[in-house]
């Protein structure tokens, strides 16, 4: 509401969205140099006192998860974002919102279930259809979710002891 911290405000989200373009350019060809010039970039945007009160309390609790944030210059592989976690842990207030509420508790918990059936089969890239069909029909010719899950994880990690 604030003009002056309006422009404070847009003046940071052009630092920070084009810091956000050259991750993204790092991530397509990592080079440890340009690591380290991310790092001291990051020092730099998310070291700033911009006298606007809720924006400067913002940027310190960003500069404070700096070693989370910054995992991508060790790791280019990881995501930049979260929106896909972010998007399914939000599916079913989405469903709520459009479908309002279920009449019991074991219409919920049914409801539950099969969002997270579908958004699991979703992910692992399996049509939820067949899926669901072939569980229904007692057929069991596609593996369970929970065994995809298993052999990515156990292909990801060899190493590690595979789950119960």
């Amino acid at each position: 509401m604030v003009p002056q911290f309006q422009e404070k405000l847009e003046e940071f989200r052009g630092r920070y969205w084009d810091y956000y373009a050259q991750l993204h350019k790092y991530k397509k060809n990592p080079k440890p140099t340009e690591a380290s010039l991310l790092r001291l970039e990051f020092d730099r945007i998310f070291g700033t006192q911009t006298g606007y009160a809720q924006l400067d309390d913002r940027i310190a609790k960003t500069l404070a998860k700096k070693d989370e944030l910054l995992l991508v210059l060790h790791r280019p592989e990881l995501p930049l974002h979260n929106n896909a976690a972010e998007l399914a842990a939000r599916s079913q207030a989405r469903s709520r919102d459009v479908s309002l509420q279920t009449q019991s508790e074991a219409g919920t918990k049914a409801k539950d279930t099969f969002l997270t059936i579908t958004q699991t089969a979703k992910k692992w890239g399996v049509r939820v259809y067949e899926y669901v069909y072939d569980r229904v029909s007692g057929s069991m010719k596609q593996p369970s979710l929970a065994e995809l899950i298993r052999q990515k994880h156990h292909f990801e990690n060899p190493a590690s002891p595979s789950g119960p």
